[in-house]
């Protein structure tokens, strides 16, 4: 079907809970969401067929949208429309059973395992471990570990080409003695990716082609100055609908009832992320922060990076936020006294009850302070993570290469971040948006002038694979029904002396109308601009602080309103909090109600 005929799209993305429908169809010549529906997702027993939540869940859009969607005995999505019943075409994503669990393997753990480790979390897959020859780890301790983790699948790369040939060997001797079992399935053989010296492949083949499903595609490090992720990436996301998810409960249907070769949700969140930033030219972060995980995305240059914190949630990993970052670091957000042994337990009746959602106030900001810290501790790891290189071949030299050792400079820039995009329940579900505002300011401290926005409902996979098939169907839902605009954060960063005037400014309406401002350090001040309305911003700083253009230099931006409006954020980068209690919890106390945060009357602030 050509995409002009396109009117009616339902799409799901299958969770590892809940399968999400939505129904996007062309009205008055755009298009738009109508309804969405959610059921859970049926992997297993006592039903086992991933479909069958496909089915429940597109019975409640059916319902809701009041007309037929499904054929009359309920079991198929009805195609193409036809007299206002069925749809043009049926999309999917998918992340249940887990996702894509995969290891990867290299030579120097810091250089091409790190390259595959970037390749696979670009691919959607969560990364189980990384292996390589410099890990750390003796032979059989890597054979038991592939064992016991049991992975989807397995990349493993090493030695650029005409490079190191016998320690890649080695790698491959290392997991063909571990005889990986595949996760789901019995009869099959697990996937097998190599990607490393291509002087190397027929030795690689004589090694694993009898034991695994070895498939040999183009070097992820071709050269000590180059890596080409892509191919890899492609082979990941071919073998994951192959060989996984074929033998997933219910998959063979599914795929067969798709119109599109279904993603893993990862995937196709990076692929919506990166349409909008090359559509808009700009640099995007984005964040979904869930239950067990957090996933950070970023295009920043042109180059998408992705990072799973498998450890950090808001729900059944709660504990390990508490444990990581500490009392003392949640407690910094918290404009109230609470002893470490009932803030303990709070964290804790929210693990062993994770579906819980706060009843008291206190309990909402605990768990936003919380919130704060898991989203910082998983930003800070995406920072170390998308190191890609630099140039149009991201390019470096050889010191550079092998500086990565000591950390190399992270391609994750929040001065020239244009776009901060937040998502999860405890991010689009806040009972006030300024919450949403303030903890992706909190977590993520950008500079500069930075948009700031939260995905009203998760659909951004569906928009991923709808943006394959439809690239203005995607968009043109993505910026009318997905993103819900919070405003824009001007944020100068240096530091000051406290009450210090460090910026002054003005911002004109497009009405003619204007509003002057100045701002001290260690001061937040909001200016309100609705949604869908857009300014001139003109803004000097003072006492060496930046807004993008150099210290003291003044700045022109565009701004873009939203429900909190424009937030100028005068604490400074790096953003320092008081330590003593009472000092900090009066500047708390001050930001909250500049941004009218929580009603702090209720609380009892000491």
């Amino acid at each position: 079907m050509q995409k002009e005929e396109i009117k009616s799209i339902l799409a799901t993305d299958c969770g590892s809970t809940t399968t999400k429908a939505i129904l996007i169809e062309k009205r008055d010549n755009e298009y738009r969401l109508i309804v969405r529906g959610e059921a859970p997702t049926t992997v297993e027993a006592p039903v086992e067929d991933v479909t069958r939540g496909v089915i429940n869940a597109s019975t409640e859009v059916q319902e809701l949208a009041g007309r037929q969607i499904l054929t009359d005995d309920g079991e198929h999505i009805l195609k193409p429309m036809k007299d206002g019943k069925g749809v043009d075409i049926y999309l999917s994503t998918s992340s249940a059973g887990g996702g894509l669990q995969m290891m990867v393997a290299g030579l120097v753990k810091q250089m091409t395992a790190e390259s595959a480790q970037r390749a696979a979390l670009g691919a959607g897959a969560i990364v189980m471990d990384a292996l390589a020859t410099n890990d750390g780890r003796k032979d059989h301790e890597k054979i038991a570990r592939i064992r016991t983790l049991r992975p989807d699948m397995v990349l493993l790369a090493g030695g650029t080409d005409g490079g190191d040939k016998k320690k890649v060997v080695s790698l491959a001797e290392i997991i063909a003695a571990a005889d990986p079992k595949p996760r789901l399935g019995e009869d099959y053989q697990l996937p097998i990716i190599y990607a490393g010296n291509k002087d190397v492949r027929e030795e690689i083949k004589e090694i694993l082609d009898k034991k695994t499903a070895l498939d040999i595609t183009d070097n992820l490090r071709p050269t000590m100055e180059r890596e080409n992720l892509m191919p890899s990436r492609q082979k990941i996301q071919k073998l994951f609908l192959e060989h996984v998810m074929s033998q997933a409960p219910g998959y063979p249907r599914l795929m067969s009832m798709v119109d599109e070769e279904i993603m893993p949700t990862p995937a196709a969140v990076g692929v919506i992320m990166q349409r909008i930033a090359k559509q808009e030219s700009i640099q995007v972060v984005g964040v979904d922060i869930g239950g067990a995980t957090t996933d950070v995305f970023s295009v920043f240059q042109g180059i998408f990076n992705r990072s799973v914190s498998a450890n950090y949630g808001m729900s059944y990993s709660i504990s390990n936020v508490f444990a990581d970052a500490g009392l003392e670091r949640i407690l910094r957000w918290v404009p109230f006294t609470i002893d470490e042994k009932n803030l303990r337990n709070s964290i804790k009746n929210k693990m062993i009850r994770p579906t819980t959602i706060p009843h008291l106030l206190e309990a909402l900001i605990i768990e936003q302070a919380a919130a704060r810290e898991a989203l910082t501790l998983s930003f800070e790891q995406h920072k170390s993570l998308a190191t890609g290189l630099k140039g149009v071949q991201r390019e470096r030299s050889i010191a550079d290469a092998f500086s990565q050792v000591g950390g190399a400079q992270s391609l994750v820039n929040v001065m020239t971040l244009d776009m901060l995009i937040g998502s999860g329940g405890v991010l689009s579900h806040a009972p006030r948006r300024q919450q949403s505002a303030m903890m992706l300011m909190d977590a993520f401290l950008p500079e500069g002038v930075t948009i700031l926005t939260v995905d009203s409902i998760f659909m951004m996979p569906q928009l991923g694979v709808l943006s394959k098939v439809h690239p203005e169907a995607a968009t043109q839902v993505f910026e009318k029904d997905c993103i819900i605009y919070l405003g824009t954060c001007i944020a100068p960063a240096g530091t000051a002396k406290e009450g210090q005037k460090v910026i002054e400014g003005t911002i004109e309406m497009l009405n003619g109308s204007h509003v002057d401002f100045e701002v001290n350090f260690g001061e937040i001040k909001v200016i309100p601009l609705g949604v869908g309305e857009k300014a001139k911003m003109k803004a000097k700083p003072h006492r060496g602080m930046n807004l993008g253009m150099g210290k003291n230099k003044e700045i022109e931006a565009d701004v873009h309103g939203g429900v909190v409006g424009i937030v100028i954020d005068c604490r400074g980068r790096p953003l320092v909090i008081p330590e003593d209690r009472h000092k900090r919890v009066e500047k708390l106390v001050e930001w909250y109600t500049a941004m009218d945060l929580y009603p702090l009357k209720e609380l009892k602030v000491q």
